[in-house]
Order: C-alpha cells, then sequence, then structure tokens
C-alpha cells in the first residue's frame, strides 16, 4: 500500500525494481560469484500490478558476455497473467567490487519452477 500508484495498483517504479532485481540475481544460477551492475533496463507494462497478493516472477539470463550479461524478466500474477515484463544488460563484477559481505545466500531465494505457492 505504501508504494501504490492509483489505488489498488503497484507504483512503476516498484515494479522496475522488482524487474531489475530479478534479473540481475538470475546471473547467480551461471555464477554465483558475479554481480551485475545495471546499464540498461527497458519495461513493459501490461496491466495493472496489484498489491497485497502473491505474485510469480521468472528471471532468465538471454546472453552472456566477457564483461556483461543481458536477461528478461517477467511478473505475472497467480492466474498466469502476464503484468509487466522487462529487457536488461548489466556490467559484471565481483561480488569483492561491490560489498564487504562474503556471500548473498540471505538475500536470494531459489523457487523451482514447478513451485506454484510460495509464503
Amino acid at each position: 500500500e505504501h508504494h501504490q500508484s492509483y489505488p489498488g495498483r503497484v507504483h512503476g517504479g516498484m515494479i522496475s525494481c522488482m524487474l531489475d532485481e530479478l534479473i540481475g540475481r538470475a546471473v547467480w544460477i551461471i555464477d554465483p560469484t558475479i554481480w551485475g551492475v545495471t546499464m540498461t533496463l527497458n519495461v513493459k507494462f501490461r496491466k495493472p500490478v496489484p498489491y497485497n497478493q502473491k505474485l510469480k516472477a521468472i528471471g532468465r539470463i538471454t546472453n552472456v558476455k566477457s564483461r556483461a550479461f543481458e536477461g528478461i524478466g517477467e511478473l505475472y500474477d497467480m492466474d498466469g497473467n502476464l503484468l509487466a515484463s522487462a529487457e536488461a544488460v548489466y556490467y559484471k563484477l565481483p561480488l569483492d567490487k561491490i560489498s564487504d559481505e562474503d556471500t548473498h545466500e540471505d538475500v536470494n531465494i531459489y523457487v523451482p519452477d514447478n513451485v506454484t505457492d510460495i509464503d
């Protein structure tokens, strides 16, 4: 409710943030030592995103280069309707260039494709 745009809708900036984080962290499946710094983010808002409802998000890495990676993210409601999508490009950096912490396990939650209900 604190991040609504119009009543009952999540603000587009928050949706962009969710998709940016989703895509940027998807690279951990390929290489858990790499973090991405956003270079470009292109978001398409397809339907209103309600708040106080469960959503499903999918992030995919589509291209990996020596210094950058690209990916897509999609945000769905629990009925499978596509609410928003994004394409992004990230500059690759190792964790020690971004943070003094030595892990990201506490901020990353991986959910297998066959899980439909997440608490």
